[in-house]
């Protein structure tokens, strides 16, 4: 699906009874331009009729942090206590943010559900969000709060050496705040939250989730205490190697740990473990079984954004019932896509790069 027929589907279901001549001013093109890509839409089966009657899809909830990624590198050894040369940029950032714009670049229906100031980063990471294709209506626009910012420092190496994170206004985002979604998150097909929730969303969270399956980004090893209570209600947790050793008090420092590993998290209820182990490759686990997939080669430009591509892609996998090793290759070349990019996010992004990438995988195209 290309990026333009993702912005016409979420015009559509703002507004099934849009009509074309207003979808094509929004957009920016001719009717004529409208009317072809609604008509390869309705060939490729999204929409089925007249009135923009949408094929049914089941829509991914999307539940976390959204922040503003302030990206300062380089290419020199850092210098602590010192001022050093290098760049600095900005881009949309945010876990769940990040991993539903991953998803809707993929051609997954999502919804994202967090917390903004009414500011300039806030009105600029909902419109770019928006824009690729992501439904923000859900999202709570603060006026009497900032919008979170992420600040990460990289050194000649393209990995990050430090980071600070300001969050706050996502601890607004509490039961009460969140219960007028109660609807939207008791029908999805997929439930996708990471670990920046507070306790207190996240309770309210696992108590709405019946039977929807829960995947978890942990986020990091301080925050990923959080999800402990949940762990028996989590489908899906993609832990990396600290995170995964701070909360089951195993070691992780070789590969040889990582099955024990998953095991722990097995015990606790967990059903899928993907433990993202850096150049070590991802080691899965299920109850199909268990397995290792080596990390692509791929030359890192910025590693932000990495494991939420990473995410991105084994929920994609799961929604269209690829098997578990397949998921995880998906997720990888969604993860190298990434770090070759300077940005968060990959913009190019889709399933053609990543058929490209990896052309020996075979997956239908979302319905």
């Amino acid at each position: 699906m290309t990026q333009r027929e993702q912005e016409i589907l979420q015009l559509l279901r703002q507004n099934p009874l849009i009509p074309q001549q207003q979808l094509a001013d929004q957009l920016g093109i001719s009717r004529s331009a409208a009317a072809g890509h609604i008509m390869k839409l309705m060939q490729k089966g999204h929409i089925l009729g007249k009135g923009y009657i949408l094929a049914e899809t089941r829509y991914v909830v999307l539940l976390g942090g959204a922040n503003m990624d302030i990206r300062g590198s380089t290419p020199a050894k850092l210098r602590f206590g010192d001022s050093n040369p290098g760049q600095v940029s900005c881009s949309p950032g945010g876990v769940a943010r990040n991993i539903a714009e991953n998803l809707a670049r993929l051609g997954a229906d999502c919804r994202l559900l967090s917390a903004v100031g009414d500011d300039l980063y806030g009105r600029s990471l909902l419109d770019s969000t928006q824009r690729a294709g992501v439904d923000v209506r859900p999202v709570l626009v603060l006026p009497d709060a900032a919008t979170s910012t992420y600040l990460s420092i990289h050194g000649p190496d393209g990995d990050m050496s430090i980071a600070i994170n300001d969050m706050q206004v996502l601890n607004r985002l509490d039961a009460a705040r969140l219960a007028p979604q109660r609807e939207l998150v008791r029908h999805a097909g997929l439930i996708v939250a990471d670990a920046n929730l507070s306790p207190d969303a996240l309770a309210w969270l696992f108590a709405e989730a019946e039977q929807q399956p829960v995947f978890v980004d942990t986020v990091s090893a301080f925050k990923a205490e959080r999800i402990r209570p949940w762990l028996g209600r989590i489908h899906t947790i993609k832990p990396n190697r600290i995170e995964a050793a701070t909360l089951s008090g195993l070691p992780l420092e070789s590969p040889a740990d990582a099955a024990a590993v998953a095991d722990w998290f097995h015990q606790q209820g967990v059903q899928q473990v993907i433990l993202s182990l850096a150049g070590d490759g991802v080691f899965y686990s299920s109850a199909e079984g268990q397995g290792w997939s080596p990390a692509p080669q791929v030359d890192i430009v910025n590693a932000t954004g990495a494991g939420d591509a990473l995410m991105a892609g084994l929920i994609w996998g799961w929604l269209q019932q690829l098997p578990l090793p397949d998921a995880v290759r998906l997720a990888q070349a969604c993860a190298a896509l990434t770090l070759s990019c300077a940005a968060t996010n990959n913009p190019t992004l889709s399933l053609a790069a990543i058929q490209h990438l990896c052309p020996t995988l075979s997956y239908p195209e979302p319905s």
